[in-house]
């Protein structure tokens, strides 16, 4: 089965109650199974700049070298699958554009954004993140985080220096230590996960986790699993009533089906050819 015909996507972003706009992006190319969303920071509008440049970068990229590729060839340079090495290069160039786009234009001078992003092929999925905007994953009842933030309170829960309860209530919970476009050069972190048919992956902004707790983040996905839209919907709803400090988004990934690469003689005979 083809990846666009395994998974459904649904995706929204909204501003929040309190900022005056939207500086998230959220993109998504269910042809090529990849999901990319972005939290911007920086001055008036440079957020939204920030954030639009790294989700447009990674799309586009990505699902123009896969129309004459499979993700799973092997990367010669690298020696990774080739779906592994277009996550993590391609963030990489956003970092670039981003961080160039902040040297020459005063406007945008220390912008940046966080990324998450996936990129489902071969029943697995190639998670790909900077910053603290997370991915989650309800397998069953069983809600997980995939991703592990890049910020101060992580290192602080990490380092046992305060606990998760506390962190709850930390004022640090927005100081990331790792961005997008801050720095001429960035390491995203990349980790490959088997999926199974029934998971539903759940990418957010940290005005999601910010504003709802992981239990009713769960119950939420688990109740309302068999419609996306109206889950996302009422995802940001949640985040809303709470008081919506900061600008919420989410993308929704349902596994319906497997969604194995073929690896016949044709397959092989193919790919000899391409090397």
């Amino acid at each position: 089965m083809k990846v666009e015909d395994a998974i459904e996507i649904v995706s929204q972003t909204n501003p929040g109650m309190v900022r005056s706009h939207n500086e998230d992006s959220v993109a998504q190319d269910a042809a090529c199974g990849l999901v990319v969303l972005a939290d911007g920071m920086g001055g008036y509008n440079a957020g939204e700049v920030a954030s639009g440049i790294a989700v447009s970068v990674v799309v586009t990229e990505i699902c123009q070298r896969l129309q004459g590729a499979s993700p799973t060839e092997r990367d010669r340079t690298t020696g990774d699958e080739l779906g592994i090495s277009l996550l993590r290069d391609n963030i990489r160039k956003a970092n670039a554009s981003i961080f160039q786009a902040a040297q020459s234009q005063p406007q945008y001078a220390g912008m940046g954004t966080t990324i998450v992003s996936g990129l489902f092929y071969d029943n697995r999925v190639v998670v790909g993140h900077v910053g603290d905007s997370r991915m989650y994953r309800l397998r069953g009842e069983t809600l997980e985080t995939v991703t592990r933030d890049h910020s101060l309170l992580q290192e602080q829960i990490d380092s046992g220096m305060i606990s998760v309860e506390d962190a709850r209530l930390s004022k640090n919970k927005n100081l990331v230590t790792r961005a997008v476009g801050i720095d001429a050069e960035v390491e995203p972190e990349i980790h490959v996960h088997d999926v199974q048919v029934g998971d539903i992956y759940l990418l957010c902004s940290d005005g999601l986790n910010d504003m709802v707790e992981d239990e009713d983040i769960q119950s939420t996905l688990y109740a309302m699993q068999s419609n996306l839209t109206l889950a996302a919907e009422q995802l940001i709803q949640m985040a809303n009533d709470n008081g919506g400090r900061d600008n919420v988004s989410v993308v929704l990934v349902k596994v319906n089906g497997k969604f194995a690469v073929s690896r016949g003689w044709l397959a092989g005979l193919l790919n000899w050819f391409k090397k």
